[in-house]
């Protein structure tokens, strides 16, 4: 498969196209230093065989802000430095730290906006990047990722929102980018030309008046010329549509750019990689190779060999799916796929980390922290007497139950449409789910299967057919 075929990545060398996505866990202390929970979560990405590990959002300033990771001191350079050891230690992984500068945010739900900031801010903000780069350097990261993307600073600076009406204003697109040029500039005159710096950005704000991917093609260009080492691309996530809960600090995944940010499982996979892919092909007509890594909703081996192996990107980022399973490339590389604990975009990880709570995925084992080891030696869950899965159609639903199987640590829920075509729905811990998202007058055929913690699958269920009646009024539809 092209995904686990080897990347020069600016000088990172990729063992393969699998990337872990900076994912806040909201394990650090108010400190910001490494911790062991850090630790192992990380170590376990690379005990997966990830290609690239983008480890949180870590601060280059000291600005209060619950539970996060910081590099903007020499004294988080220890911790620093022992979690990429461990790291390289445990796998060929190689790990970048995602750094950031964030704005003030207030649970009146005021929050500070670049306006705001003065030069002498700009110019402090500008140096605090060059010297968080250092500090990677200097911790034996393979490489750093420059956050510019969602509502965080760099990324308020290249928005059309940006309401600034000076040499960093947001009427032209070059006073947008005036900020992370100079940041470049700083970075490659403190750390050098040959330390590899990736930049994720937006590839649509997904806002009122917000930039499309129109904007972010030139934008990766002008990325591209000043020489980052990769591109990786997300969307929306932004400030400007949050719904504020009283009480609470603004979260910037509550609106609907929030929602394309973290798709659910109401989206269709891989709802932005044409942007991805429209923006490589855009930097790749102007000359530049610059490697471009696409994310979202994307966790299905199939889809994300077809975006590589069709050159429509280089890296693929899988965020929830390598939280439920960090196992996900040694499973799809050695051909059991069906081991993989595959993500049903529940979402509760992205609530977790909006109420910051240590964030873990719902398919986990109850109580765990981390992931699962991948113990092939676990008792496989088997329905002793069957599953006598039953389907009991309702109002616009359809109601399934089954019986426990003992070492269940979760059921795929598979349906079955008229054409014939089947696809897992959803993923559960309990044995009772609803189908709300059935068209009445069409059949219907359900299985379920039992899954132990790591993976390891059961036989399925009994297969049960229902079709959901018509209503009165709908009887002459054909």
């Amino acid at each position: 498969m092209k995904l686990f075929e080897p990347l020069d990545a600016g000088g990172i060398k990729l063992a393969n196209r699998a990337m872990v996505p900076a994912m806040v866990t909201r394990l650090s202390g108010e400190d910001g230093f490494v911790n062991q929970d850090i630790t192992d979560r990380y170590v376990r990405y690379a005990q997966g065989g990830a290609g690239l590990i983008v480890v949180e959002a870590m601060a280059v300033h000291q600005a209060k802000s619950g539970p996060l990771l910081r590099i903007s001191d020499d004294r988080y350079v220890p911790g620093l430095t022992e979690l990429a050891r461990r790291i390289h230690d445990t796998s060929d992984s190689k790990v970048v730290p995602q750094i950031i500068h964030f704005l003030k945010v207030a649970k009146t739900g005021w929050r500070q906006t670049v306006d705001m900031l003065s030069l002498d801010d700009i110019d402090r903000i500008v140096e605090e990047f060059g010297d968080a780069v250092v500090r990677a350097r200097e911790a034996g990261f393979d490489g750093a990722e420059l956050h510019s993307a969602h509502a965080y600073t760099l990324a308020s600076f290249l928005s059309r929102a940006n309401p600034r009406e000076d040499d960093y204003g947001g009427d032209t697109l070059e006073g947008r980018l005036h900020l992370i040029t100079r940041i470049f500039d700083n970075i490659r005159r403190k750390a050098g030309h040959d330390f590899p710096v990736g930049v994720r950005f937006l590839a649509d704000e997904f806002i009122k008046d917000g930039y499309t991917v129109s904007d972010a093609k030139l934008i990766g260009l002008r990325l591209a010329q000043l020489g980052a080492a990769y591109l990786s691309l997300s969307v929306g996530g932004k400030f400007e549509d949050a719904v504020h809960t009283s009480g609470q600090v603004l979260y910037p995944y509550t609106g609907y750019s929030g929602d394309r940010c973290m798709p659910g499982d109401w989206y269709p996979p891989a709802p932005h990689a044409q942007f991805s892919a429209e923006i490589k092909s855009f930097i790749k007509r102007h000359g530049y190779d610059t490697p471009v890594a696409t994310a979202g909703k994307i966790s299905d081996p199939d889809d994300a060999e077809r975006l590589v192996a069709s050159g429509a990107v280089d890296i693929i980022g899988i965020a929830r799916g390598l939280l439920a399973d960090p196992d996900w490339p040694h499973k799809v590389k050695n051909g059991e796929r069906d081991r993989i604990v595959k993500c049903d975009y529940c979402n509760v990880c992205k609530h977790l980390d909006g109420t910051h709570m240590r964030v873990i995925c719902a398919l986990w084992p109850q109580g765990s922290l981390q992931a699962p080891p991948d113990d092939r030696s676990a008792m496989v869950p088997r329905w002793e007497a069957g599953a006598d899965l039953t389907a009991a159609p309702g109002q616009g639903k359809v109601t399934l139950k089954w019986k426990k199987a003992p070492g269940a640590a979760r059921y795929d829920i598979c349906r079955t449409d008229s054409l014939g075509q089947t696809q897992i729905v959803d993923a559960v811990k309990v044995t009772r789910w609803e189908d709300h998202t059935v068209l009445a007058g069409m059949p219907y055929r359900y299985e379920v299967r039992a899954y132990g913690a790591a993976g390891q699958g059961g036989t399925s269920s009994n297969a049960v057919s229902v079709t959901l009646p018509l209503p009165e009024f709908a009887q002459d539809i054909r």
